[in-house]
């Protein structure tokens, strides 16, 4: 059970980390496609801070960076934004203000405000 919790809490933050970044102009465009699994490898260092349980880490602003290289297409962003929303669906512990914070605590430009009720669709 404490594995499957801690995957939970784990895909959890990753879910809310991704509305985050899934927008921002990436660079170099990618060889494959972004997945749901690509999301979660690039963010999970970042869920022990997403929920109030440690400091933002250099690992996790380095996942968020490579997120933003990787998610260099429409298709990739609105890929990386639907894998957020999935896998947030059910999970606590989550502090949005913190969440929120990430990409400027890092340097990385979102040129709007992360929220959990971000339309997918509209991600370009």
């Amino acid at each position: 059970q404490e594995a499957m919790a801690a995957a939970r809490t784990a895909n959890a933050s990753l879910v809310v980390l991704m509305l985050a970044f899934l927008v921002v102009v990436a660079s170099p465009p990618a060889a494959e496609a972004l997945t749901c699994g690509n999301v979660v490898g690039y963010l999970s260092q970042c869920v022990n801070y997403a929920q109030g349980k440690g400091p933002l880490t250099s690992a996790c602003c380095n996942g968020v960076r490579s997120l933003n290289s990787a998610a260099s297409t429409t298709v990739d962003r609105q890929t990386a934004c639907n894998c957020v929303k999935k896998t947030a669906t059910g999970i606590s512990g989550i502090n949005p203000s913190l969440v929120a914070g990430i990409p400027g605590k890092c340097h990385v430009n979102v040129p709007y405000p992360i929220s959990a009720s971000t339309d997918c669709t509209k991600v370009k």
